[in-house]
């Protein structure tokens, strides 16, 4: 035991600069991910601000029994899976597409402009992107300027409930897109040069080196990613808390209210309700940990790797 523990110590004073490197991380996590795992007991009392949380009465499931008999409460998780949903049909290949068109551009000056060019929305925050498009889809927009001005009628697509969800994923994908092919890309890099080269010997064109070679190394990659979407279905990662927050309003509560934003609304518009939404909170993270683990095991099955 001795000459392990010495061997530990050796290897981490070896690699003293990476421990140093992911100490940052590690205190983010801590203070971040599992600190306020503590305030979870807010989800079986009635919080008393004189009491604390530590102090506040016990109410066992009361919290989870009063949310689910609320109709708000199971619109806002209809929406969430509706659009997490959505998410994964609409916006999830994107990326990958785009990797794999991005990998077949050889001259290398054009391949970095279209990198650039779909990476930098990322960059801008929803605030940003959202005074954007109420600038130009608004009411009073340049869209609805423009069509009166030729005579059309004008379109409500912000407050429209019909067309809400379809201006979510068009926006997302217009942002993100480009960022989410970093890892794609990052994955085709790391492909032997010289299977192409053993291909092209073999008489296969690019797109059949695209589909015999560079998709099946991707697709361990696409698997993994995919299994932690659908772990994020219920987050704020998973039905984008930031831009639907930014963009919705009262006219499409009842196609984009997720849970993420039925919960903001109950603790700082309601007032007094942190049991009920910390009840909500566990029971989104519950979910998400069925969801994780039933796609890792699909995957499996599947014959993939999975993430454990």
């Amino acid at each position: 035991m001795n000459a392990t523990r010495k061997g530990l110590w050796k290897r981490m004073v070896e690699y003293k600069y990476m421990y140093v490197l992911v100490f940052p991380l590690l205190v983010y996590y801590v203070l971040f991910e599992y600190v306020p795992l503590y305030g979870l007991m807010l989800a079986f009392k009635e919080f008393n601000f004189a009491k604390g949380i530590w102090g506040s009465d016990w109410v066992g499931l009361a919290n989870f029994k009063e949310i689910f008999l609320l109709d708000d409460f199971w619109i806002a998780f209809r929406n969430t899976i509706v659009i997490a949903v959505g998410r994964l049909v609409f916006e999830f290949p994107v990326p990958i597409v785009v990797a794999l068109l991005l990998n077949e551009v050889r001259r290398m000056g054009l391949k970095k402009f279209y990198q650039v060019v779909y990476t930098f929305p990322h960059f801008l925050s929803w605030v940003i992107v959202s005074g954007i498009l109420v600038n130009f889809l608004g009411t009073f927009g340049v869209l609805n300027q423009l069509l009166d001005l030729l005579g059309f009628e004008k379109v409500a697509l912000l407050v429209s409930p019909e067309h809400f969800r379809g201006l979510i994923y068009g926006s997302s994908l217009w942002k993100d897109m480009g960022w989410g092919t970093i890892i794609y890309l990052a994955a085709i890099a790391g492909i032997n040069p010289a299977l192409y080269e053993a291909a092209g010997i073999d008489g296969a064109n690019r797109l059949q080196q695209m589909i015999h070679i560079t998709w099946p190394s991707l697709k361990s990659t696409v698997v993994i990613l995919l299994i932690l979407k659908i772990g994020h279905t219920m987050s704020s990662g998973g039905g984008g808390f930031d831009q639907i927050f930014n963009l919705y309003n009262p006219a499409v509560y009842e196609k984009a209210d997720i849970l993420d934003t039925y919960v903001y609304r109950r603790t700082f518009a309601v007032g007094n309700s942190y049991g009920t939404s910390t009840a909500v909170g566990l029971f989104k993270s519950v979910v998400n940990f069925v969801l994780l683990a039933a796609a890792n095991r699909a995957a499996k099955r599947l014959g993939q790797d999975g993430l454990y």
